[in-house]
């Protein structure tokens, strides 16, 4: 079947040129499918965001080696993010072959404006919907329409009533569809025409995931009671029950097509069953997630429920995009083992230990043939820690009266941020959380991922201090300046956890004060000094969370005007122990479950005493960072021992929140 990559990849054969510059506005060269041809043609991509960057990669790994006359097949592609290829130094310009791409050259028939608001994922299905309707040359509108109804299968003609408009949103935030804001607005203008929805928060549940799941979790207790009533007289006025959210306080949860929905929100914990003592409630399979009645029966029907439904969600050729949706229910489903107080029968850990072999196997050999096809991709979304610190940029140039706090919660693992939001909606249900997931550096340590967030950029351009942190505020302090602040607007801070101190008070109060950026290391010291394996873990976060910093924290910079994000330079998981290599000298970092070397030939002594060890390729690292990382679920320590560790490649250790806070 034709492709709208094959209109792209005509234009990289193998060796076409040494080097090509590219003119890629809609930064097609980033997309998955074309990175990985690319790559394996031999093609490697230079992204031109910073001139000094790109000329040290273009000197020291390409340039360099022709000048010499060494014999490769390694060709260099240019990528800039304009159209303005001629603006290129004079010798690229001599020495390279030019080319342009765009999305008009793909969909010439529809409006360019739209269409580049779209995610990638989503041009295989407008392409193939432009191939088979062939629409004419369409406007704006009719572009938004054209899109909304091809690519989104959301037919506003056909949403008449309550049920239908719940159809389209259940399914559109449970599948996490990423609708650009001008076809939201387009479809909330179209929806506001039907007086059905004249006292609906269309501007809210429509666009805002977590907005809409409240919206149904506080109607949820509504509609239970209309159930144990049995039909008897029920107030639909939302006054009455104090809701926060306006519209119909009774929803139809119990239409057929609806509440097949219902037991998957209250697994994955998008809503939260509730503790009922009506016996008269129908014992029907969809509603039972939704109450807790017995809290054990409850846990266990949750536990398997949770086993069941990653199985399901467990596919051959994931895209980033199905592992970034996989990596919440992941978290749920371990957030559940080890924070309960009812055991596990032995069959449902033998399920659950076969479910972690499986879920570790596929995600290692995905990061082995994807991981790097991540590094440029456009920061508009993160997808890796180190596109933060730009997309925190566009969000500062919006509106010059902007502040932004940037707290890294050192070695959260999704799991225990899980656990962590539980704790501070029990202790202020005002904040609301809008949560996506990133991915970490590889190898998962400090120096390696947490420098690279504050740095904004790979590891592979602060090799003078990858094997430390000390360099962390020179990096962040870099980066904003380059974004045109000035020093007296930027404030880095770290040791954060056990209580805002005068100084921090201090800091936050300053009038030029414009970017925050704060470690909270008290997990981190908790990991380090674990004895009691994951759910110690769970226990003592939960534990310390209690005690409230992290909320006073939160409404400390909110009542300081921060916009607030949140994240994790790496997680961490329960490992046990295989042994440690007698090296001596010779390994840089000695991890639980990582070691460094400076030279291939030690790692290589290294992997011959574990051969299911894993050589890490050097992806975005420096050239003389050669990682090895311990298998599966083990570690680099005294052979029986468990520890909590990081290092890894696990989806625990990798895959951490990105967080933005807000406060009702």
């Amino acid at each position: 079947m034709a492709s709208w990559r094959d209109k792209i990849l005509r234009e990289f054969l193998p060796q076409i040129a040494r080097l090509t510059l590219v003119a890629d506005p809609d930064g097609l060269l980033l997309e998955e499918g074309i990175f990985e041809e690319m790559h394996a043609r031999g093609f490697d991509l230079i992204p031109f965001d910073d001139n000094v960057a790109f000329r040290y990669i273009y000197e020291s790994k390409f340039r360099s080696r022709w000048d010499n006359g060494e014999e490769t097949d390694s060709m260099a592609v240019l990528r800039l993010t304009s159209n303005e290829l001629d603006l290129l130094p004079y010798d690229l310009l001599q020495a390279g072959r030019k080319v342009s791409i765009s999305l008009t050259d793909i969909f010439p028939n529809l409006s360019y404006p739209v269409i580049a608001t779209l995610d990638f994922i989503y041009l295989d299905t407008l392409f193939q919907a432009q191939e088979k309707f062939s629409p004419g040359r369409l406007g704006d509108n009719a572009t938004k329409g054209f899109i909304l109804r091809s690519v989104f299968e959301i037919i506003p003609e056909f949403i008449k009533e309550p049920k239908d408009l719940l159809l389209v949103l259940l399914r559109r935030h449970y599948l996490g569809m990423r609708i650009p804001p001008i076809i939201d607005e387009y479809f909330v203008q179209f929806l506001q025409q039907n007086e059905m929805f004249k006292d609906w928060p269309l501007d809210i549940i429509v666009s805002d995931r977590q907005a809409f799941f409240a919206f149904l979790q506080e109607r949820w207790p509504i509609f239970l009671n209309t159930l144990a009533l049995k039909g008897n007289e029920v107030c639909e006025e939302p006054s009455r029950y104090g809701l926060r959210f306006s519209g119909p306080a009774l929803l139809p949860f119990d239409h057929e097509e609806i509440r097949v929905y219902i037991d998957d929100l209250f697994l994955e914990g998008l809503l939260h069953p509730i503790p009922y003592r009506e016996a008269q409630l129908p014992k029907e399979h969809w509603i039972k997630f939704g109450v807790t009645i017995d809290p054990e029966e409850s846990y266990y029907r949750r536990i398997v429920g949770l086993m069941d439904s990653v199985e399901e969600n467990l596919k051959d050729n994931m895209r980033y995009e199905m592992w970034l949706h996989f990596a919440y229910k992941w978290a749920e489903l371990l957030s559940s083992e080890f924070t309960s107080d009812f055991g596990l029968p032995d069959t449902y850990k033998e399920r659950m230990g076969a479910l972690k072999s499986k879920v570790d196997g596929m995600f290692q050999d995905w990061i082995l043939k994807r991981y790097a096809s991540l590094i440029n991709l456009s920061p508009a979304s993160p997808v890796m820690l180190h596109h933060i610190p730009r997309f925190l940029a566009r969000n500062l140039r919006d509106k010059n009266s902007t502040k932004i706090a940037f707290l890294l919660v050192d070695g959260l693992a999704l799991d225990q941020w899980i656990t962590l939001r539980e704790v501070l909606n029990e202790l202020d249900s005002r904040l609301q959380f809008k949560e996506s997931v990133v991915f970490a550096w590889v190898p998962t340590v400090t120096s390696v991922s947490r420098q690279a967030v504050f740095a904004g950029k790979p590891p592979m351009y602060f090799s003078a201090s990858i094997r430390t942190t000390d360099k962390e505020p020179n990096l962040w302090t870099q980066f904003w300046t380059d974004q045109g602040l000035s020093v007296n607007e930027i404030v880095y801070k770290k040791g954060l956890g056990d209580g805002i101190s005068s100084e921090i008070s201090e800091l936050m109060s300053r009038d030029q004060l414009r970017v925050v950026g704060l470690i909270i290391d008290k997990i981190d010291r908790i990991m380090h000094g674990m004895q009691l394996g994951a759910a110690g873990m769970h226990n003592q976060i939960r534990q310390w969370a209690k005690q409230g910093f992290m909320r006073d924290l939160l409404n400390f910079l909110i009542d300081g005007d921060f916009r607030v994000y949140i994240t994790s330079d790496h997680g961490n998981i329960e490992a046990k122990g295989i042994g440690s290599p007698n090296e001596g000298a010779t390994a840089d970092l000695r991890g639980e479950r990582v070691r460094i070397y400076s030279d291939p030939g030690l790692r290589a002594r290294s992997k011959k005493l574990f051969p299911d060890s894993l050589e890490w390729p050097p992806i975005g690292l420096p050239d003389d960072y050669y990682a090895l990382i311990a298998s599966g679920r083990t570690a680099f320590v005294r052979k029986g021992d468990v520890i909590v560790g990081h290092g890894g490649i696990s989806v625990e250790e990798l895959l951490v929140p990105f967080i933005e806070v807000e406060r009702l």
